[in-house]
């Protein structure tokens, strides 16, 4: 049997993740906890599912590891269709939230537990575990009980533990969300830099944007049991496709207005109170049609009233220092609208100080869903 790869070597080929029409309900639900998602993972790919609680994308990575059977739908990993097939066959290595580390054993007992279960011979199992603490930085570690660990080392073991075994999938269940902030931000940089380092095409299930777009290639955000947008972080915090995806991924200004007219790349949306704006719309945006100007904080510029005629006139509300950023509330057109500016660009401006507001056109989204 083949050892896991030394961290030095290049990783050894990857399998990708297939799955196609997957719904699931619990009892006599009239609503799918996951109503007929389709997802393809690439091989070696570092992928998010992410959601806010009661989303589905729990119950989609259970379906994934074959803890829970589908009602309909299929999953293949590597090409090979596992829909029935049971856990221990999947070649699938899963890390939960609390570790679930058996604290009577030792480190080198818990890593090696999957393997003994395979029958790996002694020798060739104590080499492999010993490698796979190495990978996680935890070498010399072995003898050492998991109540002797802090949280961080904890969740260094389970993720030793689940590549040991050399899966072809490696599936994270919200594994940082029981860390303190300062820890979480060391394990996020770490869990990228091993996933990297082994090639293995790893799924996580996380409510974290923070995490989602820290460790990602790809993002699926999910709602009601479906996946609302997929695509590279970038992508879906610039472009979103709908209002709920703008702003669940981070704070957003969000003016309701109407397709007053369009050419081929643009629309004219009209906001009352504020007029209309020419701005980027390549797909839908039909005249007569209800739309929402999409634009956020840290996109809007600000600058003191009279210094020119670009962009519209605000006064401001509210002024809070963060240390990193300078977040403002400014008044435009009755309308509440929040600007962030980072220290080095900020100029200073006090409550009830009047302001223009300007930004870039690239930088504004319409939807209309």
């Amino acid at each position: 049997m083949a050892s896991m790869p030394d961290p030095s070597t290049p990783p050894r080929a990857a399998k990708g993740l297939e799955i196609a029409a997957l719904a699931k309900r619990f009892g006599t639900s009239a609503t799918l906890a996951v109503a007929g998602v389709d997802l393809a993972v690439r091989p070696g790919e570092f992928f998010t599912v992410l959601g806010p609680s009661g989303c589905g994308k729990t119950t989609l990575l259970r379906m994934v590891a074959g803890i829970l059977t589908p009602d309909a739908g299929s999953i293949a990993i590597g090409g090979r269709d596992v829909t029935a097939a049971p856990i221990w066959s999947r070649r699938i290595g899963l890390v939960f939230q609390n570790y679930a580390l058996f604290p009577h054993m030792t480190l080198t007992q818990n890593v090696g537990f999957g393997l003994a279960m395979q029958s790996v011979p002694k020798a060739e199992r104590q080499a492999r575990v010993d490698r796979a603490l190495a990978t996680v930085q935890l070498d010399g570690y072995g003898r050492r009980k998991p109540a002797e660990l802090s949280g961080g080392q904890q969740q260094r073991v389970a993720l030793a533990r689940a590549i040991v075994t050399e899966p072809d999938i490696l599936l994270l269940d919200e594994p940082l969300s029981n860390l303190d902030a300062r820890l979480r931000e060391d394990m996020r940089a770490e869990l990228r830099d091993l996933q990297r380092r082994v090639g293995i095409t790893t799924v996580l299930v996380t409510h974290d944007i923070h995490e989602a777009f820290a460790l990602s290639d790809r993002v699926a955000v999910m709602r009601a049991g479906k996946v609302e947008q997929l695509g590279a972080p970038t992508e879906l915090y610039d472009r979103p496709a709908n209002r709920f995806v703008a702003a669940f991924l981070g704070q957003v200004n969000e003016w309701p207005g109407k397709v007053d007219r369009r050419d081929r790349t643009h629309a004219e949306i009209r906001v009352e109170g504020l007029g209309g704006f020419r701005v980027p719309c390549s797909e839908g945006c039909q005249p007569g049609q209800d739309a929402w100007i999409m634009l956020r904080p840290e996109r809007v510029r600000l600058s003191a009233a009279g210094s020119g005629d670009d962009g519209l006139a605000g006064r401001v509300d509210q002024v809070a220092h963060l240390g990193n950023l300078v977040n403002y509330r400014v008044t435009v057109g009755g309308r509440p609208l929040a600007v962030q500016s980072p220290p080095e660009r900020d100029r200073g401006f006090a409550v009830g100080q009047d302001v223009r507001l300007t930004w870039d056109a690239a930088d504004v989204t319409v939807v209309t869903d």
